[in-house]
């Protein structure tokens, strides 16, 4: 189902592209000027032989050989190529990140991905954590980039030091002639590794991450739908995907030139240890042990980096894919039925017209064959709708996971009563030994009655397909933690158990051992979300063939709360 359905979303993009091309060959040339950032790694830049590259040099090649139209590119400092769209120069750029002021007079396309901002401080230099430790001091941006606009938006007592490239700002901060630099998180990474900048690092993160797609003048909005749609074909083929980790995926645990340089020290320490074998041991061990630790530092700042980026992408390409999903699947659950009831309604009529006529043919086959067969087909098409449904809404409910909800005094009793109430039909299918052991006097807790519901179910309704028979059982009980000032949850099953080397892997996103069965792996993903929310822990102890306990703690309520 999921072939035919990509397959339709590209024919329908096709059909738009041909619908576009017309329209657009009565105002531009047949070839179609791109601009960008020649100074902006990995999304565009001009490399070491002098060839433009990156990811949204790829992806704009990529959309012209799918909607069958010629690019020209050309790359230049941003506040060249800002000036080149606005009079005429260039039809369109590649990468422009979209807001509320921008938008009034440049049109923008759905983000081909998510940039985040970040401040640049020198090691040993002043610290930062918000606007107000920055008063007084020299913040380097780029010339009329996103972060310049931000910051003269502020009522802030900076210097604010204009430069016309990201790599700029950054050396600024290295040399010690700029407090901070603040800039695209990937792009200053990218060109800190490559430039040997080892004495600056990523300090703190001022703003929301922010869409970055394709831009042209308002009312241009032709030629973006022809971008758009280009965008579709590629975000729905994986090409875009591919793409992305072409480009970004190197980032994720390359050594810096500041890990190459501790090299060369720890070379040169070598040498000296000739000379002095027995201190000289000791030291490089030591040495050695520093730089291991150094190394998994910078390595895991980085990759923590990245991972925020990809997230950040993934919770708006689902939000948007879900809403996209609904809409089709409701018209699906909401015809189904009538179609039903009009087979009900017309099989007298084609029942008396066989007993007057004989057997006859529908759709190509025999009649009695389709009025056996329609009502499962019917069935089973709804049973489809419904799991789309189902995996939408997980989707829906993880995009959302770090979503803030209002805190409540909630009584976890309460709760367990009621998910296990909601899962009685469910719990006797599965187990004829189900228990439920509430302490009766369980402190009260913080958080959202539906969100831990959601939480209880889940890992009842886990536990109980993990029984190999209904002769096995399921335990749920609560306790009080009193040494901690904590309320425990745990469900117990004696399952078949979790293996040791999967047991780390159960909360990330989209990690399932029930593929088959139609997991979708984001079950204990969002629930991990929303523990997490309400200050609270996950554990699991298993044993294969032995089963499994899930314990889940949550904070006492203050008096105060």
């Amino acid at each position: 189902m999921g072939e035919s359905v990509r397959s339709a979303y590209i024919l329908l993009a096709l059909l738009l592209a041909l619908s576009v091309q017309p329209a657009l060959g009565s105002e531009h040339s047949t070839v179609i000027r791109v601009g960008g950032d020649d100074s902006f790694p990995p999304y565009e830049f001009i490399d070491s032989e002098g060839n433009i590259a990156g990811y949204n040099v790829d992806m704009t090649r990529a959309i012209a050989e799918v909607m069958g139209v010629e690019v020209e590119i050309v790359l230049d400092s941003w506040s060249t190529m800002r000036r080149a769209l606005e009079e005429g120069e260039v039809d369109v750029l590649q990468g422009m990140v979209g807001t509320p002021e921008r938008e009034l007079t440049y049109s923008f396309s759905a983000p081909s991905t998510i940039i985040n901002y970040s401040f640049f401080g020198r090691e040993g230099g002043p610290q930062a954590d918000s606007l107000e430790d920055i008063e007084g001091r020299s913040v380097a941006v780029q010339y009329e980039g996103l972060i310049h606009d931000y910051l003269r938006q502020q009522d802030l007592d900076i210097e604010i030091v204009t430069m016309p490239a990201h790599s700029g700002a950054l050396r600024q901060v290295a040399s010690g002639q700029s407090d901070f630099a603040l800039g695209a998180t990937l792009p200053s990474l990218y060109f800190s590794q490559e430039h040997g900048l080892s004495n600056i690092r990523a300090v703190w993160r001022p703003i929301q991450p922010q869409p970055y797609g394709y831009a042209v003048m308002k009312g241009n909005e032709e030629l973006l739908t022809l971008f758009s749609e280009g965008l579709a074909i590629l975000r729905n083929t994986g090409k875009q995907q591919e793409i992305y980790d072409r480009w970004m995926g190197p980032l994720e645990g390359s050594p810096s030139d500041a890990l190459r340089y501790v090299g060369l020290i720890i070379a040169a320490a070598v040498l000296i240890t000739l000379v002095a074998l027995g201190v000289g041991a000791i030291w490089i061990r030591t040495l050695q042990r520093e730089v291991e630790r150094r190394t998994r530092e910078v390595r895991e700042q980085q990759q923590q980096l990245i991972q925020a980026d990809k997230m950040s992408s993934l919770g708006t390409l689902v939000s948007g894919v879900a809403h996209e999903i609904n809409n089709p699947s409701g018209l699906i659950l909401l015809n189904l039925p009538m179609l039903k009831d009009a087979w009900q309604d017309t099989l007298s009529h084609m029942d008396h017209y066989y007993q007057q006529r004989g057997t006859f043919q529908i759709a190509g086959l025999d009649y009695q064959r389709m009025r056996a067969e329609i009502p499962y087909v019917l069935d089973e098409m709804n049973e489809g709708a419904q799991r789309i449904k189902r995996i939408v809404n997980d989707l829906r409910d993880f995009a959302r996971q770090e979503d803030s909800d209002t805190l409540e005094a909630i009584r976890l009793n309460e709760v367990v009563r009621t998910a296990t109430r909601l899962l009685d039909v469910t719990i006797r299918s599965y187990t004829h030994n189900y228990r439920l052991h509430l302490h009766p006097t369980l402190p009260m807790m913080m958080g959202n009655a539906q969100r831990i519901e959601q939480v209880v179910i889940n890992l009842i309704l886990n536990a109980c397909q993990a029984l190999p028979d209904p002769d096995h059982s399921v335990r749920v009980e609560t306790r009080v933690d009193s040494s901690n000032r904590k309320i425990i949850l745990s469900v117990l099953d004696d399952g078949c158990g979790i293996p040791d080397d999967v047991l780390p892997q159960l909360t990330d996103p989209f990690f399932t051992t029930k593929r088959e069965q139609g997991g979708t792996g984001l079950g204990l993903s969002v629930s991990a979300g929303i523990i997490k929310a309400y200050s609270g822990a996950i554990q699991f102890h298993s044993k294969p063939g032995k089963g499994t306990r899930v314990d889940v703690s949550f904070p006492v309520a203050t008096p105060e709360a």
